[in-house]
């Protein structure tokens, strides 16, 4: 939907996995299950450690390929294609009330994931909603800076060209909200509560930011 002129926002930027989709779905777990493989396999980490360190990347490094990247010399790439080699099919399905809420919000949608374009993909044509959203921004296209990075976040608003201010972003994990809302954006929480200033909303399920962009709303416009 064309967003309105006295709107005060013009995108609205979703993370993808278990933000766009719920956690139980399991579908991160999968992935997250190979990250382990991975690292056994083709990094020779030991079993016994291999999830202490894969927690270790997450916590310092923002993702854990730049954790391996930093320390050790690998094709992101082939991390990449290794680690979602999996069907999203088999753990999600089609969403008519996510296709019809992406819909009626009357802003630009952007996927802003710490995934890869491809995967990114692949959940969105599971999920049938790719035609609502105007573009994918994952790690290759940052170049591997990823959220929490601030870094990341600016290169998102120089690309649409709009401030952190013309932004909502909407995200299953509070760390990569607090550098959005450092740069203005309006925060949006999936599946957690609003434990900081640093989010402005809090809600159960991706269905639920509908009501919270309502709110967002100049006084008397609708959605629909």
């Amino acid at each position: 939907m064309k967003n309105p002129d006295n709107f005060p926002f013009e995108y609205i930027l979703f993370d993808l996995d278990e933000t766009l989709y719920p956690k139980e779905a399991g579908l991160m777990a999968a992935i997250h299950e190979r990250m382990l493989l991975y690292m056994v396999h083709k990094l020779k980490i030991p079993a016994d450690d291999v999830a202490d360190k894969q927690r270790d990347y997450y916590q310092r490094y923002g993702t854990t390929l730049k954790g391996i990247m930093t320390e050790y010399k690998i094709d992101p790439l082939d991390y990449l294609a290794f680690v979602h080699d999996v069907f999203p099919g088999d753990f999600l399905g089609v969403s008519p009330p996510l296709a019809r809420m992406l819909e009626e919000m009357p802003l630009r949608k952007v996927v802003f994931t710490n995934s890869y374009a491809l995967h990114a993909e692949r959940v969105l044509d599971v999920l049938q909603v790719r035609a609502h959203f105007d573009r994918i921004i994952d790690i290759c296209a940052l170049d591997y800076v990823c959220k929490p990075d601030p870094a990341s976040y600016q290169k998102v608003v120089d690309w649409l060209g709009v401030s952190g201010k013309q932004c909502i972003i909407v995200d299953d994990a509070p760390r990569n909200l607090f550098p959005a809302k450092d740069l203005g954006m309006t925060t949006i929480l999936v599946a957690g509560e609003k434990s900081s200033s640093a989010i402005d909303h809090a809600v159960p399920t991706i269905f639920h930011v509908e009501r919270v962009v309502r709110s967002l709303l100049p006084h008397g416009r609708n959605l629909s």
